[in-house]
């Protein structure tokens, strides 16, 4: 494979890898404002009405933001009646030829999440809750995370086609 291709998925591997190691822990983050929000409503009879919606926030910026991790490390659920069977050329192109509905499907994502973001921002969107954050951070979150997928996406097209040719990604035959 090229030189730049190569660079290419490294440098994105390497971003993808960073932002997901540090996501995980978001997960702790989410479950201590849930048992803060549990404490103040059962210990203290106060409950509070940002809890939940933060929760949420927090969910929606740990699963965008970790997918590209998650498609980079082989986490996501695949459907495995006759893959486990192929052989590893027809395991890659097989990828590969869906990773192109993939792209499909993460641009018209993409597309709409930056027309959804443009509008918070220019209009200061809030949520419809009593609480009624603004809506414009987790919708660049969220639009980041999508477009973090697509550049994973794109790497791992890359590493099929150079799977399918039997070839290293550094571009040196597979033993």
């Amino acid at each position: 494979m090229p030189r730049i291709i190569t660079l290419y998925v490294r440098w994105v591997d390497a971003l993808n890898r960073v932002v997901g190691r540090i996501v995980m822990f978001l997960i702790f983050v989410m479950i201590g404002v849930l048992l803060f929000s549990s404490v103040a409503r059962t210990a203290f009879n106060s409950p509070l009405i940002w809890s939940i919606e933060v929760s949420q926030f927090m969910m929606a910026a740990y699963y965008l933001l970790g997918g590209a991790y998650a498609m980079q490390m082989g986490a996501h659920v695949r459907m495995d009646l006759f893959y486990s069977r192929w052989s590893d050329r027809t395991r890659a192109i097989v990828d590969a030829l869906t990773i192109v509905l993939l792209f499909v499907f993460l641009g018209a994502l993409l597309a709409g999440g930056i027309s959804s973001t443009e509008y918070a921002l220019r209009y200061g969107e809030t949520s419809y809750t009593s609480w009624a954050p603004p809506l414009a951070p987790i919708k660049i979150i969220m639009t980041f995370g999508i477009f973090l997928m697509l550049l994973q996406s794109l790497s791992t097209f890359f590493k099929d086609v150079a799977r399918a040719r039997g070839m290293a990604l550094d571009g040196e035959a597979r033993p």
